[in-house]
């Protein structure tokens, strides 16, 4: 798949739904802590997601660092909005920014 095909199909994900995690697995089954923490955080909050599997594709796993220029996985996109990896995710539910965001995004939650 060339680079654009890539991007394309990232921009796809990211257009058809709401909330995209891109991941280390699945959402059943995470293949990293980091990847199983943000389930864990979107889970507990009963947030409606799709977990796409890097894994599953080299150029998926390269392509969507260099989409969001950010060099971690999981990637967490809302709305079309990028939203940043585990730390950002983790500090964000702990002080309600999350919640906020998804509340402002009008994303059903917990």
């Amino acid at each position: 798949m060339s680079d654009n095909a890539v991007a394309n199909s990232i921009q796809t994900e990211i257009d058809d739904n709401d909330v995209v995690l891109f991941m280390k697995g699945s959402p059943l089954l995470p293949q990293c802590g980091f990847s199983a923490a943000v389930t864990h955080v979107l889970t507990t909050l009963n947030i409606k997601f799709k977990g796409i599997d890097v894994l599953q594709d080299q150029a998926l796993r390269e392509g969507v660092k260099q989409f969001s220029s950010w060099p971690t996985i999981p990637q967490l996109y809302v709305k079309g909005e990028f939203v940043g990896g585990c730390d950002i995710i983790r500090e964000m539910a702990e002080n309600g920014e999350l919640q906020q965001l998804f509340d402002d995004k009008g994303i059903a939650h917990a």
